[in-house]
């Protein structure tokens, strides 16, 4: 059974428990969300999402286990923690309370690491009692998975919210083999030394067999700081995309470090956007968008990192230039909201929803605005249907581990029609090459590549996409798992059985 939560000991003690799940998954959520109803109840419901995607296969293969948090704060110690099967699925609920949820999740995953590891957009915030909570809340995952694992086991850590994790389940459980993988970017070195608790991070990272990193960029930072921090051997080579992997050799155990790029179901997204109803959908939204010649489309999490002002003042410059023309392109911008309590977002939000309002004012007409600005979340199928019926897909972060919507607007262009702005900045650049790459900080590049985009000939707008597709259609999400945790076996965890 998982432990019930609240407050844990600073110290980890072995335990003497094993579970029954031979491959456990470890993240902040878990594959659904806990929902309270209105007479006090509660229901499960399905939480979307690329991880899910990812590792659910994989789950019901193996007859796995998932540790993660329902979504749900709970003060009073209201809801039933034990594990239940859902959907085919084992799943492991661990309580947060209210506080848990502000220090350890907006607090120190969002408000420290997040900037942090995102270049410092924003200013991160070092508060130590975040951190204590941080460490705290690591310990009670690692002792709810150490309780669902069963006697060498394979357990997955996923992401910046858990980086402890690794080494406090190696002390309660060194007969696990544990694989960890980072879904945001890794820092350069000159930005994670600013970490007061840089050396702790690094040596929780250290627990595991493998460290995965979208890129190798980020896998050979970590082998600097692993080295400059703990004082430990590594490999000085390359490190390649899923191959040659660096090592850090330990006292008792070598740790392997990797660059695994992640990716997306494509199959399934090229076969859903084929589907007769979703292109009957993509062709209402141009109707419903007075059927402009040309539509542009972003599609983000409402995050500082996503660069949605760049895109925003680039089309207004071309607005104002005459290089776009008002009466016959339009910008759609879906923003699904995110992190609403942090301070930081809620500004970011304000002045967004102020520049699509000064851009309309300035160059739209009655009843029929230039920027179509929605802020929440969007049904699948009604995604899929803006991408079929897209021109132009802009995606310029500032900064991003990957960025899976680019991938995804190229699944569902089967009809190798349409164009990707990608910004160089994501991990997706180092893949997508044939998408019009720029610097979301040079914004006449950004208006450049957007008029090339909207301007080009059909016939290089198909070769461009039949390159896009051909690499994102090949290495998909499945590949992606696959890579990681072949690599991962191969790994001999110490015998502390």
């Amino acid at each position: 059974m998982a432990p019930r939560g609240g407050q844990s000991s600073t110290k980890t003690s072995k335990s003497p428990d094993f579970g029954n799940s031979d491959f456990v998954v470890v993240a902040n959520r878990l594959p659904v969300d806990l929902e309270r109803l209105p007479d006090g109840s509660s229901t499960w419901k399905r939480s979307p999402g690329g991880l899910v995607t990812a590792l659910e296969p994989l789950l019901r293969r193996r007859q796995g286990a998932w540790v993660g948090w329902p979504g749900v704060a709970d003060d009073d110690d209201e809801l039933d923690y034990r594990p239940v099967l859902q959907d085919d699925l084992h799943l492991h609920p661990l309580r947060l309370t209210t506080d848990d949820v502000a220090e350890y999740y907006e607090g120190f995953s969002n408000a420290t690491l997040w900037p942090l590891y995102h270049d410092v957009i924003v200013k991160p915030i070092y508060h130590r009692d975040w951190w204590e909570r941080y460490v705290d809340v690591n310990r009670r995952f690692a002792e709810a998975t150490s309780h669902a694992a069963a006697h060498g086991a394979t357990v997955w850590v996923q992401d910046y919210q858990l980086q402890l994790v690794p080494k406090m389940l190696r002390e309660l459980r060194p007969d696990l083999t544990i694989g960890f993988f980072l879904h945001i970017p890794f820092p350069p070195v000159e930005l994670f030394m600013q970490l007061p608790w840089r050396t702790e991070i690094v040596e929780g990272l250290l627990g595991a067999d493998l460290v995965g990193f979208h890129l190798p960029g980020g896998a050979q930072n970590f082998l600097f700081l692993s080295r400059q921090l703990t004082g430990v051997n590594t490999s000085r080579g390359s490190v390649g995309v899923r191959s040659r992997f660096g090592e850090v050799e330990l006292a008792s155990r070598t740790v392997r470090v990797g660059a695994f790029p992640i990716s997306i179901d494509s199959t399934a997204l090229d076969q859903a956007a084929r589907h007769r109803d979703v292109r009957r959908r993509a062709r209402e939204i141009r109707a419903e968008l007075g059927n402009p010649r040309k539509i542009l489309l972003g599609v983000d999490r409402l995050d500082y990192t996503k660069g949605i002002d760049v895109r925003l003042k680039a089309f207004s410059e071309l607005l104002a230039e005459g290089r776009a023309k008002r009466d016959d392109t339009v910008l759609v911008q879906l923003a699904t909201p995110s992190r609403e309590r942090v301070e930081s977002y809620q500004i970011l939000r304000n002045d967004i929803e102020r520049e699509v309002g000064h851009i309309n004012g300035e160059y739209a007409e009655v009843g029929h605005p230039v920027v179509h600005y929605l802020h929440r979340p969007v049904p699948r199928d009604e995604l899929i249907a803006f991408f079929v019926a897209s021109d132009v897909m802009l995606v310029t972060p500032l900064r991003d581990g990957m960025n899976l919507v680019a991938k995804e607007y190229v699944a569902c262009r089967s009809d190798l029609g349409g164009a990707l702005v990608l910004s160089e900045f994501t991990g997706a650049a180092a893949e997508l090459r044939q998408a019009y790459l720029v610097n979301p900080h040079d914004t006449d590049r950004v208006k450049d590549a957007i008029e090339a985009a909207l301007n080009q000939p059909a016939e290089e707008g198909r070769r461009r996409m039949r390159a896009l597709r051909r690499q994102v259609l090949v290495h998909d999400v499945d590949r992606w798992a696959r890579s990681f945790l072949d690599a991962l076996s191969e790994s001999h965890p110490h015998d502390g059985s």
